[in-house]
C-alpha cells in the first residue's frame, strides 16, 4: 500500500526533501541545503516552518459535544473556555494511553481535534462508538492541511502577512491567510519555541505555504522536516506516542500526569489510573544526559551504578543545541533513581556514562 501524501508534496520534491515513510505517510525528514542541524537552529534562532498535515484532524458537534469530550478524555476541559486549546489523552481502560492529543474548545456543542497521524482514525472510531445521539464526530483528516511556524521571529512572518498572532499560549482564532483563504491561527507548537500551528483547507495549503516562505525570507525561515521536530521535541522532554506514551505506557509513569483531570467524576481510564498514581507507578520517565556526542537510543538497556538493568531508553538523539547525546527513558522505581545519579547505557556492549536529568534538557520559552 502506497503512502499517504501531504497537500505539500510537490512543494516538498521540489525542494529537494529527503522522503520516508512516517505513520503510513510520505513525508520531508530533512531538506537539501541544510539537512536537521541547520534547520533546528532555524528554529531555536530564528523561524522554521514544517509541514505536519499528517497529523490527524477531526471535529465532534451537537449538543453537549465539548462535555462529552470531557467525559472520555483525561483533561479536565472546565479548565479552559472556547478560543483555547488543551493537551490530553485518550486512554483504555488500564490506563495505557491510545494517543496524546490537542483539544480547541469552539464552544460548548463544537470541539476540533488534532491527533496523532497514526492514531487518528482509532481515537475519532473510540469517540463515534461513545457519542450519544445528537453529536456527530467526523474525521476531516484529507480536507485540512497542518503547518508549523515555529521560532522566536515567528510571530514576524505572521504580522507581515497579515494574520492574526498576538495570542495567549494554548489560544486560537480565525483569520485569513494567502489569497483570503480561512486559516485557524493555533498558538501552539512541539518545539519549545513561540510558535503557531496553521489550520487551512488543503486546497489553500500550497499557496499559504508559499507566502509563509515569502514573508519569512529575510527572517532567515528555513522548511523544517520531522528530523528537526524530533531533535526539537526531545530537547524539550515531549512525549511522542509509541515511544514515552503507548498503550503500555500510562500518563502516570510518563510523568504526564499534568494532563490529567484527577477531580473529574469520569474519563476512560479513570480507574485505573487514579489507583496507579495512589500506589506509585513501577516505572517513571527520566530523561539522560551524556558528556559527549554519543546517544542513546530507542530500545537500549539502561544500566545502574551496579550494572544491573534499571530500565530502556524510549528515545534518544544528539542535541543540536547542547552538542552532547541526550535521551529519555523508562526507569525502574525500585532503582530509586535520583536528579544527578550517574547511569549508563548499554550500546551495543559497550557503556556509555550518562546523568539522569528531570527533562526539559532546554529552557522552555513557548510563553
Amino acid at each position: 500500500m502506497s503512502p499517504l501524501t501531504s497537500p505539500l508534496h510537490d512543494r516538498h520534491v521540489a525542494a529537494g526533501a529527503k522522503l520516508a515513510d512516517f505513520s503510513g505517510w510520505s513525508m520531508p525528514i530533512e531538506y537539501a541545503g541544510g539537512g536537521v542541524l541547520a534547520e533546528h537552529a532555524a528554529v531555536r534562532e530564528g523561524v522554521g516552518l514544517f509541514d505536519v498535515s499528517h497529523l490527524g484532524t477531526g471535529t465532534v458537534r451537537g449538543p453537549g459535544a465539548a462535555a462529552f469530550v470531557d467525559s472520555c478524555l483525561t483533561n479536565d476541559l472546565s479548565r479552559i473556555g472556547p478560543g483555547r486549546a488543551q493537551y490530553t489523552l485518550c486512554c483504555q481502560d488500564d490506563g495505557g494511553v491510545v494517543d496524546d492529543l490537542i483539544v480547541y474548545l469552539r464552544g460548548d456543542d463544537d470541539v476540533l481535534l488534532v491527533p496523532n497521524a497514526a492514531n487518528a482514525a482509532g481515537v475519532l472510531r473510540r469517540l463515534a462508538e461513545a457519542a450519544p445521539a445528537g453529536v456527530a464526530v467526523t474525521d476531516r483528516h484529507a480536507d485540512v492541511a497542518v503547518l508549523a511556524v515555529q521560532g522566536p521571529r515567528s510571530l514576524q512572518v505572521l504580522e507581515l502577512l497579515g494574520m492574526p498572532g498576538e495570542l495567549s499560549y494554548m489560544s486560537f482564532v480565525t483569520g485569513s491567510g494567502a489569497g483570503g483563504a480561512e486559516v485557524t491561527v493555533c498558538r501552539t507548537g512541539y518545539t519549545g519555541e513561540h510558535g503557531y500551528e496553521l489550520m487551512v483547507g488543503a486546497e489553500h495549503a500550497a499557496a499559504l505555504w508559499d507566502a509563509l516562505l515569502e514573508a519569512g525570507q529575510d527572517l532567515g525561515i528555513r522548511p523544517c522536516g520531522l528530523g528537526a521536530r524530533d531533535t526539537l521535541r526531545t530537547e524539550m522532554g515531549y512525549p511522542l506516542h509509541g515511544h514515552e506514551l503507548s498503550g503500555d505506557i500510562t500518563p502516570v509513569q510518563a510523568r504526564a500526569g499534568w494532563a490529567v483531570g484527577w477531580g473529574k467524576p469520569a474519563f476512560w481510564g479513570r480507574e485505573a489510573l487514579l489507583a496507579e498514581k495512589e500506589a506509585g507507578p513501577a516505572r517513571l520517565l527520566w530523561g539522560l544526559r551524556a558528556a559527549g556526542r554519543q546517544s542513546p537510543r530507542p530500545g537500549m538497556t539502561v544500566l545502574g551504578p551496579d550494572g544491573a538493568s534499571v530500565g530502556t531508553v524510549t528515545s534518544g538523539t544528539f542535541s543540536p543545541s547542547l552538542r552532547v547525546g541526550i535521551g529519555l527513558a523508562l526507569l525502574d522505581s525500585a532503582a530509586g533513581v535520583v536528579e544527578g545519579a550517574g547511569l549508563a547505557v548499554d550500546v551495543r556492549g559497550r557503556t556509555l556514562a550518562v546523568e539522569a536529568v528531570r527533562p526539559p534538557f532546554m529552557p522552555s520559552r513557548v510563553r
